[in-house]
């Protein structure tokens, strides 16, 4: 085994040579093996930062209590304790402890859910191990590996350059420079600034433009970013500015609250002539009653629920305002490869001179069937297929990995998908590379458009293979290789037709030459291959359409959203793409170049109508972008590559692909799909709905059943009556359901509904008119029941005790029965299904039923809150009233949607 280097301080590489560097660190140009990169990761540790300091446990839980709504329930109990209502302060202390407890773990839980995603958006690196390239995760980099870097990469760690070719870098989170800097392998003087240390790559900048290699040098807390990482690892604080408007909502409501307090406080003493201490308990019942202090605690965990629900499904929020918007988004921009398609490369077409043939195949595994005239042949049978094989293969950077199953590819899809041809041909692909030497190559290069290599074998065969783009290989071919072997003139009509005619398929057509040159041949210029070649060939190569995705669009139009395609590609291929994945409007493609002759008002006009836009660059992009809000649109808008941050900046909501995308674009977006799939944006969208919902849910639940608490004891106040529930009654109400029934609705699934109503308006209220008038409505529907049934029970000539424990109870099934309607807000809550509820709301009412049982009827807590049995007819008397209520309330919602139904059909038949 090699001895094991240390981390050297960071002055001591950038001044020194690349051998000496290479030396120093025990390593070579070809990469460490994986048994000396796992020795040293056992050695110098994982390549991350060191975790910031958090808030210590006791710090976390004593913060849960600075809230000006625990401020007054804190005040309450400290005036209780002087007046000797220790029980009250023991209830009120009680309301308290669990909303901080509810609110410590759910803070627990969202920090470790921002950990899970800081894990899941760890950057990868492609590295050399063994000889070989490969990719691994970013932190099992150690010094001593050769990493490789291109355009739009974040550096994975502190590197000392070995190659670069135009390769410049933006090292503005190091240096402040906003501008990139040119990197060249040269070492640097000892005593250089870091941002003039030209060989080096550091630790978390980006790579702007070009590619390069380099050795690594420090990881983790080694590296110059880790110096600083105290400033960069801050916990995320899980808050949005829906959360900020509710909290400043719940100030200005406590400051009603105490105000409508002090009123009732100086009416009782000094008009009604009550006792100073029964008045303050009154009053502490009714601001505990009208308080809403679970609320922040309970949205907080709708929000951490729903991140975690998106990441399941691959959508990964890295700005929590982002669940908000992407649940009203009204148009999605999306990229076509490996979004609304596999990304699986596969070769369906091949043309030879005489014929046209198709390949079957699954994704980049190399079996599948030939067929000519929907008939199986054998390739053996076609030489020319062989030549197209070893071509494939020969002139060709990928290569095809088997993991439990799955072939994968380690390069460009695309010659990914020559590989398994060559394999459907027959060829083995391995065998057939180490026995040809390639000794020279040209780069494909998109002024050119081809690609060329130099090819030796023992046998003292020399080979120039070539592919590119038809038009271009044709030009550069003086024969063509005929069906029995040997050449035939050129017939480039021929081969431009079925180019055409296979790219009119959606499919990418590559065309395939070869040229032999004697053996002593070893450098390959431009004009060995400038008409001189032999046309082999040609293979039409389709991206196949993901099936969740055609149904994800479908879903979308139901949603009212608008789904654009947006891509780099071909306009055809562009619309058949459209087509097959069911796009309204998909023959209607405007390209890149179109855009470019359009101004602003004409984009703007012509945007709406058009979903197809091929050729497009990132600025393109931006454009689009800007032209959709201009008419109101909430736009979310996929991105990839270095130059898309600013499209995805100024969309709505920027997403970014995890597994292709640049960190340049990851950074500059919200989201991130793990899984680069456009079903999980759907799938995201409809988790931002129901999160939205399930908010909603919840306050419409909490704010009508407290103003109906406080409402009965206003009122009793008011007109002199007795309280139809005492103060500490109150207390344990709100002790019981606050801290259950109104959580249990931030686990609500997603409605029936949600993906076939038409997005929210960009400026929709969340406490709009329906929700006033719900207050209004369930508040006054609570005071009925409660002063129902309390007058009920005492002209039954029940004791008043008797009277307040069955008006207690009768809240708190009006509560249960309310909660199981405000569960579905936008249909009917009259199914099995909606009975039927979930676990979390089964579990929720059977532990306030419990607890109501127990308060009731055993003897401890009734000496404590005054309560006495409740005969089994009256008990089935407060079920009734809770059905009621539900009746009520839920007759009122249909005739409300009805309405909306009948205005939104009348609206539609108008236009």
């Amino acid at each position: 085994m090699q001895q094991q280097p240390t981390q050297a301080p960071q002055a001591s590489w950038h001044d020194r040579p690349v051998e000496e560097v290479l030396q120093a660190l025990k390593t070579a140009p070809a990469g460490l093996s994986q048994d000396e990169a796992g020795a040293r990761l056992k050695s110098h540790g994982p390549n991350r930062l060191p975790e910031g300091r958090k808030r210590s446990v006791l710090v976390r839980f004593l913060l849960q209590f600075h809230n000006i709504l625990i401020y007054v329930l804190l005040g309450a109990a400290i005036v209780t304790a002087l007046l000797d209502h220790l029980i009250d302060t023991a209830v009120i202390l009680a309301v308290v402890i669990v909303n901080a407890v509810i609110g410590f773990i759910q803070e627990g839980k969202a920090e470790k859910a921002m950990d899970a995603i800081r894990q899941m958006l760890a950057p990868r690196a492609n590295v050399l191990r063994d000889g070989e390239r490969c990719s691994v995760d970013g932190e099992a980099l150690v010094p001593g590996d050769i990493v490789l870097l291109e355009a739009g990469d974040k550096v994975p760690a502190d590197l000392r350059l070995l190659s670069a070719y135009g390769m410049s870098v933006q090292e503005a989170i190091l240096t402040g420079e906003s501008v990139p800097v040119e990197k060249r392998i040269e070492a640097a003087a000892a005593d250089a600034a870091l941002g003039d240390r030209a060989g080096m790559a550091f630790s978390g900048t980006l790579v702007a433009s070009g590619q390069g290699r380099g050795v690594v040098v420090a990881t983790g807390a080694a590296t110059e970013i880790g110096r600083i990482s105290s400033l960069l690892s801050t916990v995320e604080i899980l808050t949005t500015p829906l959360v900020r408007q509710m909290g400043v909502f719940a100030r200005w409501l406590t400051v009603l609250i105490l105000l409508i307090a002090a009123l009732l406080l100086a009416y009782g003493y000094f008009l009604g002539k009550h006792e100073f201490s029964e008045m303050f308990m009154v009053v502490v019942g009714l601001s505990v009653a009208a308080i809403p202090e679970g609320l922040p605690a309970v949205l907080t965990i709708t929000l951490a629920i729903g991140v975690q629900s998106m990441a399941r499904r691959n959508a990964i929020v890295r700005r929590l305002p982002a669940i908000e918007t992407i649940g009203a988004v009204s148009v999605i921009c999306t990229d076509k490869t490996g979004t609304l398609t596999r990304n699986e490369m596969m070769v369906a077409s091949v043309v030879t001179s005489q014929h046209l043939f198709g390949l079957d195949g699954t994704g980049y595994e190399p079996k599948g069937a030939i067929r000519l005239d929907q008939a199986d042949v054998d390739a053996r049978e076609h030489a020319v297929l062989g030549e197209l094989a070893r071509a494939s293969a020969l002139c060709n950077d990928a290569a095809l990995r088997e993991r439990d199953g799955v072939w994968a590819v380690e390069g460009d899809p695309m010659e990914g998908a020559l590989l398994a041809f060559s394999g459907k041909l027959g060829t083995e692909v391995r065998r057939h590379q180490a026995g040809w030497t390639r000794t020279d190559a040209i780069a494909f290069d998109s002024q050119h458009r081809f690609m060329a290599t130099l090819c030796h074998d023992h046998q003292r065969h020399a080979f120039v293979f070539v592919k590119g783009a038809p038009e271009r290989i044709v030009a550069m071919c003086r024969d063509q290789r005929a069906a029995a072997g040997g050449s035939e003139p050129l017939d480039a009509g021929y081969w431009n037709r079925e180019a055409d005619r296979i790219a009119a398929r959606g499919q990418r057509v590559l065309a395939f030459a070869v040229r032999a040159v004697p053996p002593e041949h070893t450098v390959l210029e431009h004009s060995d291959v400038e008409g001189t070649l032999t046309l082999l060939g040609m293979v039409g190569m389709i991206d196949p359409p993901r099936a969740e995705a055609v149904a994800a669009v479908q879903e979308c139009h139901g949603a009212g959203i608008r789904v654009k395609m947006i891509t780099g590609d071909h306009a055809r291929t562009a619309a058949a793409i459209g087509a097959q994945i069911g796009l309204r409007d998909p023959d209607s493609a405007l390209t890149g170049a179109d855009l470019d002759n359009m101004n602003d008002a004409a984009l703007k006009a012509a945007v709406l109508d058009c979903d197809v836009f091929a050729r497009t660059s990132p600025e393109h992009k931006l454009r689009l972008v800007m032209a959709l809000q201009s008419h109101g649109m909430i736009v979310a808008m996929t991105g990839d590559g270095v130059n898309d941050a600013p499209a995805l900046k100024r969309a709505d909501a920027g997403i970014a692909m995890g597994l292709k995308g640049s960190e340049a674009a990851k950074e500059a977006a919200e989201l991130v799909l793990a899984d680069d799939n456009f079903a999980s944006i759907v799938s995201a969208v409809r988790e931002g709905r129901t999160v939205y919902d399930n908010i909603k849910k919840v306050i419409s639940w909490t704010l009508p059943t407290n103003a109906g608490e406080a409402l009965s004891i206003i009122v009793a106040l008011l007109f002199g009556m007795t309280l139809p529930v005492t103060a500490l009654q109150i207390l344990w109400i709100n002790l019981i359901t606050a801290a259950t029934l109104g959580i249990a609705l931030a686990f609500e699934p997603t409605e029936e509904n949600t993906m076939r109503r038409p997005p929210r308006a960009r400026d929709e209220s969340l406490i709009g008119g329906e929700l006033v008038w719900h207050i209004v409505l369930v508040a006054v529907l609570f005071l009925c029941g409660v002063f129902g049934i309390f007058s009920y029970a005492l002209d039954k000539g029940y004791s008043v005790d008797l009277a307040r424990t069955m008006a207690l109870n009768t809240l708190v099934a009006m509560e249960i029965f309310h909660l199981f309607f405000i569960r579905n807000i936008y249909g009917t809550s009259l199914t099995w299904k909606a009975v039927r509820g979930t676990r979390v709301v089964w579990a929720t009412v059977i532990a306030v039923t419990a607890a109501q049982f127990a308060i009731t009827y055993l003897p401890p807590l009734q000496a404590i809150f005054a309560t006495e049995p409740i005969p089994l007819a009256d008990g089935v008397l407060i079920f009734g009233v809770g059905v009621a209520l539900f009746a009520l309330i839920e007759t009122e919602k249909q005739i409300r949607l009805a309405i909306k139904r009948a205005r939104g059909a009348l609206a539609g038949a108008g236009t």
